[in-house]
């Protein structure tokens, strides 16, 4: 079997804008004060868009509370960039969502597997699993979620982390994992409520590519370079 090596990579350039068919809302201390039915994507990076707000559509209250909005010009004149964080909720129509606009060219996929993962650290198996749901996402490394089961949680140690996805939802749990080498902090997660769109996962157990050694079907994967839960 041929086994191509990475994952694909982002689908837009920077620069690239488009037409956004959602309504925008954005709350701030107990009403909205965004709302509009003509926001656009803007990519001023590769990996995700921030939307474009016609101003007409912002209370002069949401202008004020974020100090750090950009008005727009060129093809996007008469629109402002918001700073997400100035406001305490954003909502892609009845929808809360997390962190950033949602691209309209990310796929999330979460589908069974028979794939044989074992998940090790130091030379210790933290996990070992031939039925995990394997997590493919536009842009990033697939993910294993794995049954706890399927986990050494004598390896894992409770972390307050939280973390949110605008695709995935928010987490439930973290851990940091301890072997003999130490503690490693922040290295597994779990979503107890995941986003429908990947369903399967909730109550799984995760582990960072990134920072521990994986190999599937007996062969080392490398190890990926983006950092996203």
């Amino acid at each position: 079997m041929t086994r191509p090596a990475g994952h694909p990579g982002p689908a837009v350039p920077v620069g690239h804008v488009e037409p956004c068919p959602r309504r925008i809302r954005a709350r701030l201390g107990g009403r909205v004060v965004v709302d509009t039915l003509a926001a656009r994507y803007v990519w001023e990076h590769p990996w995700y868009p921030r939307w474009a707000i016609p101003v007409d559509d912002v209370d002069p209250a949401a202008l004020a509370a974020d100090p750090d909005h950009r008005r727009l010009d060129g093809e996007l004149a008469g629109t402002v960039a918001l700073t997400w964080a100035a406001f305490d909720a954003w909502f892609e129509e009845d929808e809360e969502v997390a962190v950033h606009p949602r691209s309209p060219y990310v796929r999330v996929d979460a589908l069974r597997s028979r794939r044989h993962v074992r998940v090790e650290l130091d030379g210790v198996v933290l996990a070992e699993s031939d039925a995990p749901v394997l997590l493919f996402e536009t842009g990033l490394p697939t993910r294993a979620y794995l049954d706890p089961t399927a986990v050494d949680v004598a390896r894992l140690e409770p972390s307050t982390t939280r973390t949110a996805c605008p695709y995935k939802g928010v987490t439930s749990r973290w851990w940091s994992v301890r072997t003999p080498a130490g503690r490693y902090d922040d290295l597994a997660w779990s979503y107890d409520h995941p986003a429908p769109a990947v369903a399967r996962i909730a109550g799984l157990v995760a582990f960072y590519d990134e920072r521990v050694d994986v190999v599937v079907d007996g062969v080392a994967q490398p190890r990926p370079r983006t950092h996203l839960a």
